[in-house]
This record gives C-alpha cells, sequence and structure tokens, in this order.
C-alpha cells in the first residue's frame, strides 16, 4: 500500500478501535480486530470503495461479531469468569463521548450488561447510541432490514436501561468519591461503608488476579464491607504477594470514579465504582494482568495526582 492509503486507514483506528471495544468489552481483542481489518483493507480492491469509513466499520463490526460468535469466545464467557477490560479515562479506545449515550455505552455496567443481548442486537445498540448511525444505515452494516433493526435497538435499550444513570464523573468529583470511600475502607468499620452504598449494593472481584477459577460476587452491601475491609487491611503476606506496598490513586476509569493500586509505575489492580444518586451501587474490582495491560500502558504515560495513601 502506499502511504496514502495506510493513512487513511490509520485516520480511522481509534474511532475503529472504539467500535469493536465497545462490541467486545476487550481492549485486546478489538486491537485484534482492527488489525484484522487492516489486513482486509491491504487485500481489498479499493478502487470500488466509494466511502472507506462505511466499508471500514462494516468490516469491524462483522469481524467483532464473528469473534463474538466463535465457539471459543462463547465458552470462555460461559463459565463465569468474564470480566470488562478497564480503560483509563482519555484512553481514545474510549472513543465519542459528546453524548450521556456515549459515555454511558462504555461503563462495565453496560458492557456487562450487553453480554446479555445476541450480538446483533449488541452490534445494533453500539451502532445507533454510541455512533449515532441510523437504522438503514446500520441495516446495510449488518446485513439485515431496516424495521429488524429498530425491534432490535428497542429490545437492546430495555435489558440496557437499568444500568443507566446519566451520571457524569470529572476527575474533582472521582477523587471525592474515591477519598470517602477509602476513608471508610481504612477505618476498619463495616458500618461507615455501609452508609455509603445503596440498600442493594453488590460487588464482583475477579480473585486477586485471577486466582479464582469463577468470578467472587457479594451479593449485599453487608457483604462488600465486610470484602472490601478484609481487602483494605494491610498484611505481610499481602505486601509479599504485590511485591511491596503499592499506592492508592483516585481516577476515572470507564467514565466511573476509580481506586488504582500501583507499585512501581504498575497497576496492581483496580477497583471501579458505580454511581447511583449520591450512593455507590456496585463495584468491580480487578486485578489480573492480562486485564490491566492496556490500563498500565496508560498509567505510565500520564503525569499523577498525589496518592490517597502512598504506602498501603
Amino acid at each position: 500500500m502506499d502511504t496514502a492509503t495506510v493513512a487513511r486507514f490509520e485516520a480511522s483506528r481509534n474511532r475503529l478501535a472504539s467500535l469493536a471495544y465497545r462490541l467486545l468489552g476487550s481492549a485486546a481483542d478489538a486491537e485484534d480486530t482492527v488489525q484484522d481489518a487492516f489486513l482486509r483493507w491491504q487485500a481489498a480492491d479499493r478502487e470500488y470503495v466509494d466511502v472507506p469509513e462505511a466499508w471500514l466499520t462494516k468490516i469491524v463490526t462483522n469481524l467483532a461479531l464473528d469473534r463474538l460468535r466463535s465457539a471459543k469466545v462463547r465458552r470462555e464467557r460461559a463459565v463465569g469468569a468474564w470480566m470488562p477490560e478497564p480503560l483509563l479515562d482519555g484512553d481514545p479506545m474510549l472513543g465519542p463521548a459528546d453524548t450521556v449515550e456515549q459515555r454511558e455505552s462504555v461503563t462495565l455496567a453496560v458492557l456487562t450488561l450487553m453480554e446479555r443481548l445476541s450480538p446483533v442486537e449488541r452490534a445494533v445498540y453500539v451502532l445507533r447510541e454510541a455512533f449515532a448511525y441510523n437504522h438503514a444505515e446500520i441495516a446495510e452494516i449488518l446485513g439485515i432490514t431496516e424495521s429488524g433493526s429498530q425491534q432490535h435497538a428497542h429490545r437492546a435499550r430495555r435489558r440496557i436501561a437499568a444500568a443507566r444513570n446519566g451520571a457524569d464523573i470529572d476527575h474533582a468529583s472521582a477523587r471525592r468519591i474515591v477519598e470517602a470511600f477509602v476513608d471508610a475502607a481504612a477505618s476498619g468499620r463495616t458500618e461507615r461503608l455501609v452508609a455509603l452504598l445503596t440498600d442493594d449494593a453488590t460487588g464482583i472481584s475477579d480473585g486477586a488476579g485471577g486466582l479464582a477459577e469463577r468470578l467472587i460476587r457479594y451479593s449485599t452491601p453487608q457483604r462488600l464491607a465486610d470484602a472490601v475491609r478484609g481487602g483494605f487491611k494491610p498484611s505481610a503476606a499481602k505486601r509479599r504477594f504485590a511485591g511491596g506496598s503499592p499506592s492508592i490513586h483516585a481516577a476515572v476509569v470507564n467514565g466511573c470514579p476509580a481506586m488504582l493500586f500501583t507499585l512501581d509505575d504498575r497497576v496492581l489492580g483496580v477497583a471501579i465504582l458505580e454511581i447511583r444518586g449520591d450512593k455507590i451501587a456496585a463495584m468491580h474490582s480487578i486485578a489480573a494482568p492480562a486485564r490491566l495491560r492496556r490500563l498500565t500502558a496508560e498509567w505510565q504515560r500520564r503525569e499523577h495526582d498525589l496518592p490517597l495513601i502512598e504506602s498501603w
């Protein structure tokens, strides 16, 4: 390919990656999908591609759907150990963030609920809500009818509605929320933690770095508070496992307040807080290195605020 043809693809790379990430919930899979699309672009007879952006959108969408439908991916997600891969605020893979719908479409709550949609419903929802394609365009991309696209969108919105809260979190607000949470957790008093939670608050964890075969779920505010209190209590064994004494930073991850546990500029874990009203409705705790690879790379490129806790 000539330089101009490569440049045309590269100009679309971030948008295509954000589309693939929303469809797959995995930065690694999104990167692979975009690279596959580049190979298709390389092999295509581009003389017959009238609108490269539309052509590439169709290719990436359908490559992502093929991946979602594959037996390997279905098995991995069926065993109960799958979580969305978190992304640090400002990561270009998060994509468009001009509307509430676009921002909410990358929260872990919505990415998790999208697992309940069929692949086509998921694609229609993402193309419509996050990228503002009309139903005629979506029908062309997916090879369905325009009325079918409308029906898929209606079903997807109904299922996703439970995760939508319309809240916008900036860095200052996120830091205040995380400060209160860390202060309560460090106090060792579960009643202070419970007071920050909604009555139906839940939690989910990948088991301190994916050590558990299945995700660990906390089904009540008290169980979540007990787990957080236990997790925040330092010990020599925990520090040996971590390789030292981590710092705790406030951040925004997938549009939500988050705590980052870092050591030597590596992110060892992240706890993401889902807010409803003025309380915490859910917490996602992720420590598996494979899920933190891109987030760590983004973290290492940034200037950091002072940590909430310098040495845990």
